[in-house]
């Protein structure tokens, strides 16, 4: 059974920092794309980090690029998002999501890219 397992989040006041990992079990993800997905209530999914098969590339939006950093671990299966400066509109509930095999079957800010995902790990920021 694949699983992704989330781990990390917490309250934290703005400016602060948060690292946030990703264990996956069940399969190799080591050569598949991976992202971070964030949700805040009443707001649809969005990407916030991803990287490609190779862990060579990362991309990341506007809202997050000079502030958040996602890495594969040195452990095969996992993945890590260091998140700095963090402000309140960063509040959202975090997830970790990996693509099937090498290749994305579309957009890697898509969610519907991606084939398997964790339960999500709450972040909060105060102000």
């Amino acid at each position: 059974q694949v699983q992704l397992v989330e781990s990390g989040g917490g309250l934290v006041q703005a400016g602060g920092s948060l690292r946030l990992s990703c264990a996956a079990s069940g399969s190799t993800f080591s050569r598949s794309p991976m992202a971070w997905f964030r949700q805040a209530p009443g707001q649809e999914r969005e990407v916030v980090a991803a990287i490609s098969a190779s862990g060579s590339a990362t991309f990341y939006p506007d809202s997050v690029k000079d502030r958040f950093t996602m890495s594969r671990g040195s452990a095969k299966n996992t993945v890590s998002l260091q998140m700095n400066s963090l402000k309140p509109e960063d509040t959202a509930a975090y997830y970790c999501a990996a693509a099937l095999g090498p290749y994305l079957r579309s957009s890697r800010y898509a969610p519907g890219s991606y084939d398997y995902w964790g339960q999500g790990t709450q972040v909060t920021v105060s102000s």
